[in-house]
């Protein structure tokens, strides 16, 4: 394409597809992050027009932490995203039933992960995995003993009674196995793993990326800035 023909894109169609709706939606967080939110679709008309039409641009799987609302820290209005909740965004057949909804019937083009600093889920699944390090570990006599009662860990975790522990506790046990240690860390990490869960556990999910019909991408909104991190696996 040459610099002329660049100037007969079809704007709308740029838009239209998933880069181009998250672009906006980082644009939008840069507003809100720079304290200038321009609130769009959010009026009398754009609830009215909203009544008989749900065409979302994107669905957004993100914690239920009240500080963390996807509609206000991308500056979204009415009907502009469908948003799935839950603490630590934890997955269950809900959250996959929803998501595949916003897919295969909503048509949705993007589809973002989205953690944040300072979760309370990681900080409690951190808390459960430490204990239940200590409870295995606290008979053994040397480092040996101590990595045989380990040996399973990850098993161990998967079969927790606490659901904390099975869910987000696995991303703290996958985090370690890689060396990775802080809260940041953590919080990436379960990102990621919520992504391969999410394709892993969705054949509606699974066939609309092969189909190049869906994008998936992952993030992480930083309480201190507003901002949104892009993480890239």
């Amino acid at each position: 394409m040459t610099d002329d023909d660049e100037l007969f894109v079809n704007q709308d169609e740029v838009e239209g597809t998933a880069s181009g709706v998250w672009s906006r939606m980082l644009a939008g967080n840069r507003r809100f992050a720079e304290g200038k939110p321009e609130h769009p679709n959010r009026g009398v008309e754009a609830r009215e027009a909203a009544i008989d039409m749900h065409d979302p641009d994107a669905a957004v799987l993100s914690c239920s932490d009240a500080r963390v609302s996807p509609d206000i820290i991308f500056d979204s209005g009415i009907g502009d995203l469908f948003t799935v909740r839950t603490a630590g965004q934890v997955i269950d057949d809900a959250v996959i039933a929803s998501l595949e909804y916003a897919v295969d019937v909503l048509g949705v083009r993007l589809l973002v992960v989205l953690g944040h600093q300072n979760c309370g889920a990681i900080k409690q699944a951190s808390k459960e995995y430490e204990e239940l390090l200590h409870e295995l570990t606290a008979d053994a006599e040397d480092s040996l003993m101590a990595a045989d009662s380990i040996a399973d860990l990850d098993e161990r975790i998967l079969n927790a009674e606490s659901l904390m522990l099975r869910t987000v506790g696995l991303s703290i046990w996958q985090a370690h196995e890689s060396e990775l240690e802080s809260a940041e860390d953590f919080e990436r990490v379960h990102i990621a793993r919520t992504i391969e869960e999410l394709v892993d556990r969705s054949d509606v999910i699974r066939k609309a990326l092969a189909e190049d019909r869906l994008m998936i991408t992952g993030a992480r909104y930083q309480l201190d800035s507003g901002k949104v991190e892009v993480l890239s696996f």
